[in-house]
């Protein structure tokens, strides 16, 4: 698993996915979040503007990210 920090309290879930290198603009994750392959705590996540906060896990395409 893959510790990615964030500045702040709270990241929503587009920036988290842009800071991780996950992809490289905003259009890449709609894509990518239409395609079923986010989830967020085991969960599939289609909402771009979810919150994430410190000790959440992502998983994307196979990766699995923890928000630190």
């Amino acid at each position: 698993m893959r510790e990615v920090s964030i500045r702040d309290d709270v990241i929503r879930l587009g920036q988290f996915l842009k800071l991780a290198d996950v992809v490289e603009a905003g259009s890449d994750v709609k894509l990518l979040l239409a395609s079923g392959e986010v989830s967020v705590n085991a969960e599939v996540e289609t909402r771009r503007g979810r919150q994430l906060v410190r000790g959440d896990q992502v998983c994307v395409a196979g990766e699995d990210l923890q928000v630190r």
